[in-house]
């Protein structure tokens, strides 16, 4: 079997966003990341604000946004437009040619509206389906794509969708023609046991103990459907996925979780 071009793919939440200062370190950071590479962004906390700053009110279930109309015409202005072209112009003054995407330009990341048996999410969308051959011409022709959560469903309908599956979802398509490594990049410097405790990183979590975790309510929450999300990725062809804090992408020894099979 031919070797794979190795490919990094790097998914930033939404307090990193917030915080200009942090925001500018993981993009120097993620520019020094030598090699092919996607980065995938949320943006959840600016878009709360700007929606309250126009009177909606946001409604979440389980973490997950309910997005109706109002709400999809702010998540589509806050996510594909101010925070993607902020994080393009400044990935471009650290010398790294980003190329910012939603789903639907070059029907790159397909999806469908959720259906729920009991709640109705609005214009939120599950992934389908990656275009997988025009991501890898844009990363051979040395575009890095930066992904906001936005897809769409090929009929003209724009999707708010989760950035960790979006960041899931991308790395299984691509794993078919390069070797992926998936990070999710956070506040924290990995998967804790106590949330006050920086030190309490748990380094190395396999479905067995994820398992075990689960039960045990260690494990709850928003990071719940992180975890499910890499082990899907894992069971998929993704080689390898790290969760920490943005320093583990140039300090090789900074505390981080890896989770394997």
């Amino acid at each position: 079997m031919e070797n794979k071009k190795p490919l990094s793919i790097i998914k930033i939440g939404g307090n990193i966003i917030d915080n200009p200062k942090e925001l500018s370190q993981f993009l120097s950071d993620f520019s020094k990341i030598e090699g092919d590479k996607i980065l995938v962004h949320g943006g959840g906390k600016s878009a709360t604000k700007m929606a309250q700053s126009i009177g909606l009110t946001p409604q979440m279930i389980d973490g997950r946004r309910i997005t109706d109309q109002p709400m999809l015409d702010v998540v589509v202005m806050i996510y594909a437009g101010e925070i993607n072209k902020n994080i393009v112009a400044q990935l471009q003054a650290n010398n790294t040619n980003g190329m910012g995407f939603s789903g639907a330009d070059g029907n790159l990341i397909q999806s469908t509206k959720r259906n729920h048996p009991t709640i109705d999410y609005g214009f939120v969308g599950d992934v389908q389906k990656v275009n997988t051959s025009l991501l890898e011409t844009l990363i051979n022709i040395g575009i890095v794509p930066v992904f906001c959560a936005i897809t769409h469903d090929k009929k003209g309908q724009l999707l708010n969708t989760n950035a960790d599956t979006i960041a899931s979802e991308l790395a299984i398509a691509a794993s078919e023609v390069f070797e992926v490594t998936l990070n999710y990049c956070f506040e924290k410097a990995g998967v804790l046991t106590d949330i006050e405790d920086e030190n309490s990183v748990i380094e190395q979590i396999n479905s067995a103990l994820y398992a075990k975790l689960k039960a045990e309510g260690a494990i709850h929450s928003g990071m719940i459907p992180k975890l499910d999300n890499c082990f899907n990725s894992l069971s998929k062809g993704v080689q390898k996925i790290k969760i920490g804090h943005h320093r583990m992408l140039q300090n090789k020894a900074a505390l981080h979780t890896t989770i394997t099979l």
